[in-house]
């Protein structure tokens, strides 16, 4: 793993400046991996090291020990505001059968909307073969705004996958379409037999939760439960712990206000409505979440890491009672916009920087 990284920047014309990152762990290491990446997304780690980035503009990179090449065949994307390419999940049997799952915005007849395709990746991971889109939500976002989006493989194989409102409030609490939910479905594109919603009259049957603003962090804890970060309005940014068929609560509660300052909803709490573990005031823009489960950090287990876009930094959350707290911020000149992050095979913690177009790689000091 380690020759690989190096292998990698060395490929990448990366000079191997590590800078020191002051942490409650005293001074870890941020390394850069990938560079020169334009408005990057998502990105996975392949048993072999080598390394998928995906760009919004619909360009998908490889990244392996001696090249960089862009993988032919992606779906054509709509590049609609903040649409386009987004996620990308190697599926948990990826070794066998070089299969991924990529989330994307595709062109609807009035708009666009948020796309879960599937995908094999060729032996020698130059080309896309086999997509097939499994699912797409429903045609009424016609704004370029809150496409979620992140794909996440279930411990059984389902997929749960993120969608905001798309700017359309309202359709939040409106289950006969996906705008706010997080759907679930099968790796064919079939809906479970043990959805939520299955069944009932005017409710889509993927839809797994709701009253979501726009999710764009997601990842599964240790025991397999689903966490995902979350887009308030001014203020509100919340954390939550997904439970089946439940109401966030977006937009009648919110402990966040409108742009202009005007309140949102009915306040910060409802019957039937779940309240966030935890939410930032003011928000920070988050993107990309973490559960951490690695050895590198043993003192991190079972912490949650979430990116933000607009103070540039990674925050660390502990969970405690029922409740989640913020704990530390981890800051530096390289945390610049941070869209993605995740736990990589060795235990380290990589994290995207939108802002400077670099993936990095934070471990301990050898």
């Amino acid at each position: 793993m380690f020759k690989q990284i190096a292998l990698i920047i060395a490929a990448t014309g990366i000079a191997s400046q590590t800078v020191a990152l002051e942490t409650s762990l005293g001074k870890l290491q941020v390394a850069p991996i990938v560079q020169d990446l334009d408005t990057p997304w998502g990105f996975a780690e392949q048993p072999s090291g080598d390394i998928l980035v995906t760009l919004r503009d619909g360009t998908l990179i490889l990244v392996t020990s001696d090249q960089r090449i862009e993988v032919q065949n992606v779906p054509v994307v709509a590049t609609d505001g903040q649409g386009g390419l987004l996620d990308i999940t190697l599926a948990r049997d990826f070794a066998r059968t070089r299969a991924l799952f990529l989330t994307y915005a595709k062109e609807q007849p009035q708009g666009s909307g948020t796309t879960l395709a599937r995908a094999r990746l060729s032996d020698d991971g130059s080309t896309l073969e086999n997509v097939v889109d499994l699912f797409e939500s429903a045609p009424v976002g016609e704004t370029g705004r809150h496409f979620g989006s992140r794909v996440v493989e279930a411990l059984d194989g389902t997929l749960f996958v993120t969608l905001g409102d798309r700017g359309n409030r309202p359709s939040a609490q409106d289950r006969s379409n996906h705008n706010g939910s997080i759907v679930r479905i099968n790796r064919d594109g079939s809906v479970p037999a043990d959805n939520p919603f299955l069944g009932v009259t005017g409710v889509a049957p993927e839809i797994y939760s709701f009253g979501h603003r726009n999710p764009q962090g997601a990842r599964l804890d240790a025991a397999g439960t689903l966490w995902t970060a979350e887009h308030g309005a001014k203020g509100g940014d919340e954390v939550n712990r997904i439970v089946k068929g439940a109401n966030y609560g977006w937009p009648v509660i919110s402990y966040g206000v409108h742009y202009s300052g005007g309140k949102i909803g009915e306040g910060t709490a409802k019957d039937g409505m779940l309240q966030p573990l935890h939410y930032w005031d003011p928000s920070i823009a988050p993107s990309g979440l973490l559960v951490y489960t690695g050895q590198m950090f043993p003192e991190w287990q079972g912490d949650i890491l979430v990116g933000s876009l607009k103070f540039d930094l990674i925050s660390r959350l502990t969970p405690t009672d029922g409740t989640v707290r913020e704990v530390e911020r981890l800051q530096s000149e390289q945390t610049n916009r941070v869209r993605d992050i995740q736990q990589a095979a060795d235990g380290s913690i990589w994290f995207l920087s939108a802002g400077d177009g670099v993936l990095y790689r934070i471990s301990r000091a050898p």
